[in-house]
């Protein structure tokens, strides 16, 4: 059997990490190069020096490769990039996967649209952040035929994650487990963020919480408490955040309306959705991170939404 032409389509935070893995697996192999676009090619300059081919459409990318794989920012633009892919010709033998974070019924719409145009459809979200990313370390949930997982086992476990949970055939099943991680982050998250505030207007301290913490519940909470304790829930104007606060907001929403759908609430939530909006409103013209939720918290509480350590670096 010849050797698979493999797509990717979006070159953000976490599209490019994953791409570059994947591209590294590709020339390891002597497989064909990896072939990529983006809304913005240029973002794609470090991933062309690692030998993967840069084409102008999402069509063009459909029409050339077996195997597509995507990672978009939302709904609409996995909307649209579907259908791109089902207008590009017959979608007969090729299997499309998508990593994005979406609601259930999107994808629902997505795989319909393929499934029509002769393609399978893979749903594949993945928890970590950008930083697992770049070290192939994410978490894969897929969900779809049996068939496409299989074809595309090769490129997830040890290439650009770490494991890899199956959800069986149907494509919503893969999603809902996704938002679920995200209810526990996101929730995770404000708990963390209350209680530095609780910490340093008691005169306990950010430093002995953040110890217990780590000491506590190992290093996933702590690496949350760190995101606060470093500054990086608001980065400085000219970086980028870990995890965008607006794509944060899309999850909670998503999350609210799955809960809403199935007759429950998810209170924590509704909280951490209004800290993260009001943040935005407050410094929306800056980057900010989804735990820029503390700075929000902050302002309740009398204090600045900034940390000394933020204003030191940012020269205010």
């Amino acid at each position: 059997m010849a050797t698979p032409q493999i797509g990717w389509i979006g070159l953000g935070s976490m599209g490019i990490g994953m791409s570059k893995n994947l591209q590294m697996y590709l020339s390891k192999i002597d497989a064909p190069a990896l072939i990529y676009t983006n809304r913005t090619l240029r973002r794609g300059e470090h991933l062309q020096a690692l030998g993967a081919i840069p084409v102008e459409s999402v069509g063009e990318v459909a029409k050339k490769c077996d195997i597509i794989f995507s990672c978009v920012s939302n709904d609409d633009v996995l909307k649209s990039t579907a259908e791109e892919i089902a207008a590009s010709g017959d979608l007969g033998g090729k299997v499309y996967v998508d990593c994005s974070t979406v609601h259930p019924e999107t994808v629902l719409e997505i795989s319909k649209k393929i499934s029509e145009a002769g393609g399978e459809f893979v749903a594949a979200p993945v928890f970590g952040a950008s930083p697992m990313a770049e070290a192939g370390k994410l978490i894969f949930v897929t969900a779809g035929p049996s068939s496409a997982t299989k074809r595309i086992a090769p490129y997830l476990d040890n290439v650009m994650g770490r494991s890899v949970i199956d959800m069986g055939e149907e494509v919503t099943k893969s999603s809902l487990l996704k938002i679920a991680g995200n209810i526990c982050v996101i929730s995770f998250m404000e708990v963390i963020s209350e209680a530095h505030i609780f910490a340093e207007k008691t005169g306990l301290g950010s430093p002995i919480l953040e110890q217990m913490l780590g000491d506590m519940f190992g290093p996933v909470i702590e690496s949350y408490s760190k995101r606060i304790t470093t500054g990086r829930y608001a980065p400085a104007p000219d970086e980028k955040a870990g995890f965008d606060v607006s794509l944060a907001i899309k999850d909670a929403r998503h999350a609210l309306n799955c809960a809403k759908s199935a007759g429950t609430r998810l209170e924590v939530s509704e909280v951490a959705l209004r800290h993260m909006e009001t943040s935005q409103k407050l410094h929306g013209d800056r980057p900010l991170d989804s735990s820029s939720m503390y700075g929000a918290i902050r302002t309740e509480a009398g204090l600045d939404f900034f940390t000394d350590l933020c204003k030191k670096r940012d020269g205010a």
